[in-house]
């Protein structure tokens, strides 16, 4: 009885809870470090490349000098393509899913052709944009093509998180419609989806950071070693961040390292600027939302 008691008193629910909240902060705090770790060190080595001729000029010396303002602003045109595709029809397709489509076999069949297509690596996506877009359609190696073949990359994202989103909101918002006489579409446009707001706005910036900062699909469909001048249509090459990183880091002897991790530090803040204006977005859109 005395060594029962004994464990009753050192294992009681409160020290239990005690000791399950430390070991959850300890496992969040081994997670943040790290990537905390990796943001400081290539702040620290790369922002004494920035300077406002390294955002605004073009790269001179073998790209060992100058800047890198076509690479940024073919990422800019890169993820704006992304995005004019792939949000409309993400969404779109995520709310027929969720709100219309019966439940039988060959939704949760579509559902799962779905998910496995967000773990196809990005190489692949890229050899398919080649194949359909540059070689078939003949558009090309060109902002166009890649634009393409990321939209198609990010669909799985944006589709999933919407459905869940929009699943996640309360039946009893969708009751309460129909009986106040509005249509299914009603319901959906003006009810359901500002409800859901926020979490498609998370799938939407995870499937345009993926975008951003991926190399192999535009490699293959859009992406240029140098470019002497920025693009003039969606039919043009690009020169874009990722692919400039793997450039001046693999295939340009004698590069400077600072170069190197400013161009790097310039696209982790472009991404970073992408999820905060989400947030804000997001933010507000919960501070809206009714459940």
């Amino acid at each position: 009885m005395m060594i029962q008691d004994w464990l009753r008193r050192i294992f009681s629910p409160k020290r239990v809870q005690t000791l399950g909240f430390t070991a959850l902060r300890l496992v969040s705090l081994l997670t943040v470090l790290p990537i905390l770790g990796v943001v400081v060190y290539i702040a620290i080595r790369g922002s004494p490349a920035i300077s406002w001729e390294f955002l605004t000029a073009t790269p001179t010396g073998g790209m060992r000098e100058g800047g890198i303002m076509p690479a940024i602003i073919g990422t800019f045109y890169l993820t704006l393509g992304t995005a004019v595709f792939s949000v409309p029809l993400g969404v779109a397709a995520g709310v027929y899913i969720a709100e219309y489509a019966p439940d039988n076999r060959w939704t949760r069949l579509i559902r799962l052709a779905i998910i496995n297509l967000a773990g196809i690596p990005s190489v692949v996506y890229g050899l398919f944009g080649l194949g359909l877009f540059v070689v078939f359609l003949k558009l090309g190696t060109s902002i166009l093509a890649a634009s393409l073949t990321l939209s198609i990359m990010t669909l799985p994202v944006i589709i999933s998180t919407s459905e869940e989103a929009l699943r996640s909101v309360p039946s009893s918002f969708r009751l309460v419609s129909v009986s106040l006489g509005a249509t299914r579409w009603q319901t959906t446009w003006r009810i359901i989806l500002p409800q859901a707001l926020p979490g498609i706005m998370t799938g939407i910036i995870l499937g345009l950071e993926r975008a951003a900062g991926e190399t192999a699909p535009i490699l293959f469909t859009g992406a240029a070693f140098f470019l002497p001048q920025l693009p003039h249509s969606v039919l043009d090459a690009t020169m874009a961040l990722p692919y400039h990183i793997f450039v001046i880091t693999t295939q340009v002897p004698g590069m400077p390292v600072q170069i190197q991790y400013g161009t790097v530090l310039v696209l982790l803040v472009f991404v970073l600027g992408m999820n905060l204006v989400a947030t804000i977005i997001r933010s507000r859109a919960r501070a809206r939302r009714q459940w």
